[in-house]
């Protein structure tokens, strides 16, 4: 990946870096050699970035309606559209730009030629435009009688509530908190979810409407599961990871300041947990290390502290803090632990630079192997060593032993569920099975999405919670279960286009005299071809040196120094101006999906490839070709940017 117009590979306008690449002769290249039985098609595939997408998102689509290339239908602004094409997959797109490890943008394609598409932060722009303008989503009148119950109000289960109210179904949401959100409000501190925002993409999706809530209710305690099999259709269980890993080390439990990682983070969110203690020390590597030691890092420390008010005592849910010991705090000494080197840490990259810039230490490579207790039983160190890994297992390195001198112990080295009173579906593991259509083997009309089925991303949870509530709808329907495409994502779709313009393809009349096989009956898409459901474009059917270096527009950083950090709250990135957010997009590749660059209709030969009537015109339907002057001479193929031209008709 190139940072800057020095570093970038310097492509041309040849398609291909080796072998020969003149003619002896241009007129038998072009009249002789170069003419074939296949001419231009137009095929439409799936870009690496939404291949790359767990929620699956039509990311080139509402990048194009952002870039102003996909016009929105009469009366919508060209925000509200792009917020529209977002969330077809994704209900949160203010909290997926801000916490979303991206992993769409290590698949894009841009990458070969430069830095990637600021994908995530066009999504917080489109999610904080929709949150400004008050944008409402749509709810279709019902279509079925029966309703769901979904266990579990987070990201998951919030997530097929929409889905399923876009397809006419009914749901009511259990949760065993006070507020609705899950990991995203109980998980995650609110300087990266803020939590007005987070209120909003909620509430968004209960006003609906028929979608009911019920709080501090938990199924297996406060509700039987045999009281819901009767009582609804169907149950989804989303009901997330939250009970956290203890340290594999010898005396682990029991000991007062050893806590879990979400424990830390839950009575963090909750208010409860005003303080932390002197020295800090937290073992993990991933997105939720993270949390903890920032969040350890803003709390501080008081210097004179009652045993009652010690931060264990809090996250243990036995006390909480008065809001009156945040005036003496004073800064916390924090060190991060993991097992991997740094650049391969789990967690985001910019959130490990963000935690070393407000003065966390990281020690990498090391392993805890013993705890160091006083004579109360309390942790006043924890006992490390250096490690190789073997296999993904780590393994000491003898001689190497350390102390971190510590007053409280932080793991955050991984998560399983909470399936007190649910035994039944546990499947050993702490988990729930589920199979690829997210039902519950041998439980007929239970269903399972989210961290509970593997512990993943935000936009796991998302994307299978979109699946299981398609899969919900056909079992309420009594219909088979349709199998799942290859390339299982959220397709932009010319014909559902042409409909949204006024450009339907006729109904098919063989009484009328209709012949399949022409090539200009208004009852067909012509030379198009739809393979989204099954391939991903990769960057070598692009034409690279069509594009040339332009930086990423970067969301502006706010994140304190080490001396500044304390008490700071605030969100440390903002939301990319409108205009700087277009011209993001315009960086888009479109892969896979005509952009409009002409250079099909500039260099053909032989005058084939032309644009269509601007009023028969919509988005994948900008050219076409003339089939009587077509000599198949590929050159249209070999200069198109975007993938999008294949010398295949006539195969």
């Amino acid at each position: 990946m190139a940072t800057s117009r020095d570093d970038m590979q310097k492509l041309t306008f040849r398609k291909f870096k080796d072998g020969d690449h003149e003619w002896d002769s241009w007129h038998d290249a072009i009249f002789k050699g170069d003419t074939s039985h296949k001419c231009p098609t137009y095929v439409h595939r799936t870009p690496p970035c939404q291949g790359s997408c767990p929620s699956g998102e039509d990311i080139r689509g509402w990048l194009q309606i952002v870039r102003g290339m996909e016009k929105p239908p009469k009366d919508v602004s060209w925000q509200e559209y792009a917020f529209r094409r977002s969330t077809s997959a994704n209900p949160f797109p203010s909290m997926m730009g801000r916490v979303c490890p991206a992993p769409c943008e290590d698949g894009c394609n841009r990458n070969e030629v430069e830095d990637f598409v600021g994908i995530n932060a066009i999504e917080q722009f489109i999610g904080d435009t929709a949150f400004n303008e008050g944008y409402k989503f749509e709810a279709p009148a019902l279509t079925s009688t029966k309703k769901v119950a979904i266990i579990g109000g987070g990201p998951a289960g919030m997530s097929a509530a929409y889905h399923l109210r876009r397809r006419g179904i009914a749901s009511c949401v259990f949760d065993d908190h006070a507020e609705l959100g899950g990991m995203m409000f109980y998980g995650i501190p609110g300087y990266r979810t803020p939590r007005e925002v987070l209120r909003h993409e909620i509430k968004r999706i209960v006003e609906m409407g028929d979608i009911e809530v019920r709080l501090n209710t938990r199924v297996g305690k406060d509700v039987t599961v045999e009281s819901l099999e009767k009582e609804f259709g169907a149950i989804l269980w989303s009901i997330g990871c939250k009970s956290g890993r203890g340290l594999p080390v010898e005396g682990w439990d029991g000991t007062p300041n050893c806590v879990s990682g979400v424990a830390f983070l839950e009575a963090f969110n909750k208010g409860d947990l005003k303080v932390t203690a002197d020295r800090v020390v937290c073992v993990g590597g991933g997105d939720t290390s993270i949390d903890v030691v920032s969040v350890a890092r803003r709390l501080g420390k008081i210097s004179s502290i009652n045993a009652k008010d010690r931060p264990e005592e809090v996250i243990g849910g036995y006390t909480a803090h008065d809001a009156a010991m945040v005036a003496a705090r004073e800064g916390a000494t924090v060190t991060l632990t993991a097992l991997f080197p740094q650049d391969k840490m789990t967690a985001a990259e910019h959130e490990v630079h963000d935690a070393l810039h407000e003065g966390v230490t990281i020690l990498n490579e090391v392993m805890p192997i013993a705890l160091v207790k006083d004579a109360s039983g309390r942790a006043t160190a924890l006992r490390m060593a250096k490690c190789t890994l073997d296999k993904g297992r780590p393994v000491k390195i003898e001689g190497t032993e350390f102390d971190i001198e510590c007053d409280l112990v932080v793991s955050a080295i991984g998560q399983g569920g909470d399936l007190t009173g649910l035994d039944a579906f546990n499947n050993g593991k702490g988990l729930i099975d589920a199979d690829k259509f997210y039902q519950v083997p041998n439980k007929p009309g239970h269903f399972a999405a989210g961290d509970i089925i593997r512990p993943h991303l935000l936009t796991t949870a998302i994307g299978q919670a979109s699946i299981a509530a398609e899969s919900i709808e056909h079992y309420l329907k009594q219909e088979e279960q349709a199998k799942r495409p290859k390339v299982d994502k959220h397709h932009f779709k010319l014909l559902d286009k042409l409909r949204e313009t006024g450009l339907s393809p006729e109904a098919f009349n063989a009484d009328a005299g209709d012949q399949r096989g022409t090539s200009d009956a208004k009852y067909a898409v012509h030379n198009y071809e739809d393979r989204s459901m099954a391939e991903i474009i990769p960057h070598t059917r692009l034409f690279l040196g069509h594009f040339g270096y332009t930086p990423r527009h970067k969301r502006e950083e706010y994140g304190p120094s080490a001396t500044e950090v304390l008490s700071h709250f605030e969100e440390r990135r903002r939301n990319l101006p409108e205009v700087e957010a277009i011209a993001e997009a315009k960086r888009c590749m479109s892969c896979g999906l005509c952009f409009e660059c002409d250079n099909c209709v500039i260099y053909c030969p032989q005058d084939a490839i032309y644009r269509v009537n601007k009023k028969e015109y919509t988005t994948g339907r900008y050219v076409a070709t003339d089939y009587n002057k077509c000599i198949g001479c590929h050159i249209c193929s070999d200069v198109c940017p975007t993938g999008y031209i294949d010398m295949a008709l006539g195969e």
